[in-house]
């Protein structure tokens, strides 16, 4: 890149939406239209329909996506998973942001521009309703300028009155996927006073959301998201950007009478790809950390390469090599590695899944208790126990000794344990053991937890003491 960009580096000392004293510039972009922002349309629509659908739909009765840290629960597509789960949900945590690795070196950065949440919200709801009842960017100019009539008033008014209605509507949203949809109905149902954490939660929400969307805007991209300034490690000039023709459109300039067509390039240097863009850069200078590939400059351009019978595509999707040389090729060595390691951490990862066990037990012996020696003769050792039904159908389990046929086990109450789906109890019991079982001090022992059916849920090991040989 550096035969084109080595005149004007300067854009590099600052970012576009900051002026020489540190104050904020506001970004008026110009309302986006054309091919590709139809596109986009097409996409927020499914997107936002999923989003807004997600806390009500049900996989076998159970939530499609369910993320309650606050009770430690997690249901993904329809399945539960425990913090016992750790290594699965790391796994998934893991393989999630090599596929953002992957997704990034080979296309850029289409996720912020097509997919994230911010700017789906912020470019394809919360501006479009400015434009609606603003107007284009010349006329919110102006109408911030001016004195603060009526017209002015209940513009603005009706504007922050939609902004805090789309809030709180998201921040339900939220609080569905944090609590569940049902939870969300009884906390809207009772007054605030009888579930004042979860009416703060979502106030909370919702005034984070305003502030977003209604003050902070591309500045959560610019300055906030660390995704963008991943692009630096991550592109390289095979990678799939959001890109200028330098090429072709330089040395840009006014079209002037008698020109030779030799001696321009078709940029004419009319700055609209600028007012378009809803982070305030200028995508001739060349990738940058703003960019969010929302690609609102490509449709700007080529709407004036129609009006001045040039071929579109001035600025278009294209990768650094086939901007300078003509020549695109998405597969190389980096992606081939990034894939390899993808496609092991999948394969891991559905394994974990298929071999994961229905129950998850943790045995442990009392803390600070040594063994006891029966009037029978036998010895005992006193253990806790947490039992995770992770299914959602009620179990009633009992334990067995798998490897001490003529040792017992004896809970602290009933015999039986009752665990409701989807939860965990305690349980606190004696194993014994034959003394002349015990041919060493510390022996080890297999305690299976088995369904009435005789069916092996789970298999522990844990240590069992006696007295010294």
């Amino acid at each position: 890149m550096e035969d084109f960009y080595q005149f004007d580096e300067e854009f590099r000392d600052s970012i576009a939406t900051v002026d020489e004293k540190g104050k904020r510039i506001w970004v008026y972009p110009k309302k986006p239209k054309g091919k590709y922002h139809n596109r986009r349309i097409a996409v927020t629509v499914v997107l936002l329909s999923i989003l807004f659908a997600g806390p009500f739909l049900k996989i076998n009765g159970q939530p499609f996506l369910l993320l309650n840290i606050f009770e430690r629960k997690f249901v993904i597509l329809g399945t539960p998973f425990w913090p016992q789960d750790f290594l699965i949900l790391a796994l998934m945590a893991i393989t999630f942001f090599v596929f953002i690795i992957l997704f990034t070196v080979i296309f850029g950065r289409l996720w912020c521009g097509w997919a994230c949440p911010q700017t789906l919200f912020m470019e394809m709801v919360f501006r479009k309703i400015e434009y609606w009842i603003e107007g284009d960017a010349n006329q919110q100019r102006k109408l911030d300028a001016s004195a603060w009539d009526f017209n002015k008033v209940w513009r603005k008014g009706l504007k922050h009155l939609i902004f805090v209605a789309f809030s709180i509507l998201i921040s339900h949203t939220v609080m569905a996927y944090l609590i569940g949809i049902e939870n969300v109905k009884e906390l809207i149902s009772q007054p605030p006073g009888e579930n004042l954490s979860g009416f703060m939660g979502l106030v909370f929400f919702t005034a984070v959301f305003y502030w977003v969307f209604a003050y902070f805007r591309e500045q959560a991209c610019t300055v906030v998201c660390p995704y963008g300034r991943l692009q630096g490690a991550l592109l390289n000039e095979k990678s799939i950007v959001v890109g200028y023709d330098f090429n072709r459109g330089e040395p840009r300039g006014k079209i002037k009478k008698d020109q030779d067509a030799d001696t321009q390039g078709d940029c004419i240097d009319c700055k609209l790809c600028v007012h378009a863009c809803p982070t305030g850069i200028d995508i001739r200078h060349g990738t940058q950390l703003e960019c969010v590939h929302c690609t609102a400059c490509i449709d700007a351009c080529d709407e004036v390469m129609l009006k001045i019978d040039k071929p579109t595509g001035l600025i278009r999707y294209a990768s650094y090599e086939g901007l300078k040389d003509g020549v695109s090729k998405i597969f190389n060595s980096r992606v081939a590695a990034y894939s390899i390691v993808l496609a092991v951490l999948v394969t891991l990862l559905a394994s974990f899944i298929a071999t994961r066990s229905e129950v998850e037990a943790t045995v442990l012996k009392a803390r600070g208790t040594l063994f006891t020696e029966e009037p029978d003769g036998r010895i005992s050792n006193l253990y806790n126990a947490q039992v995770i039904n992770k299914t959602f159908d009620d179990l009633t389990l009992k334990m067995k000794l798998d490897n001490f046929p003529d040792g017992s086990i004896k809970l602290i109450g009933n015999q039986e344990m009752f665990i409701e789906a989807n939860s965990m109890i305690e349980v606190v019991f004696f194993i014994k053991l034959p003394k002349e079982a015990m041919d060493e001090r510390f022996v080890d022992v297999e305690l299976g937890f088995y369904t009435k059916e005789g069916e092996l849920k789970q298999s522990v090991e844990t240590n069992f003491m006696g007295p010294r040989k």
